[in-house]
């Protein structure tokens, strides 16, 4: 993508995890175009049966629950942003058909497993 008209949203990457479990983005830096598809790919591993979250932080805000799914098929939308749990292939991919400047914000892919509660998150910056 060479040129932009309008506002262009960038994306930023950052991933960690704890005590083995932990979510992947392998995406790095992203330009979209307002109105341009979105798809942030958020793999996972862990040794448990994981609860799955993304949360969104929007400039001086703190983090805000955005979606969250507990068992696999679940699929969730807020926003205009979907997501669906997939044990299978361990992700739980966020989508939203049309960006807007509104969605500019930091974006956290989390894990939680149900049963030490240990997390692992990445980061998106539109």
């Amino acid at each position: 993508m060479n040129s932009f008209p309008g506002q262009a949203i960038a994306l930023f990457l950052m991933f960690g995890g704890i005590n083995g479990d932990s979510v992947v983005q392998t995406e790095g830096q992203v330009l979209l175009s307002e109105g341009n598809s979105l798809i942030v790919n958020c793999s996972y591993e862990s040794t448990q049966y994981p609860s799955l979250f993304w949360y969104v932080q929007y400039p001086g805000e703190g983090p805000q629950l955005l979606l969250k799914a507990m068992k696999d098929n679940d699929k969730e939308s807020n926003k205009g942003f979907e997501a669906t749990y997939r044990k299978e292939t361990t992700s739980f991919h966020l989508e939203k058909d049309s960006v807007q400047e509104s969605d500019s914000a930091v974006y956290f892919c989390a894990l939680s497993d149900t049963v030490t509660g240990t997390a692992g998150e990445a980061e998106h910056k539109l």
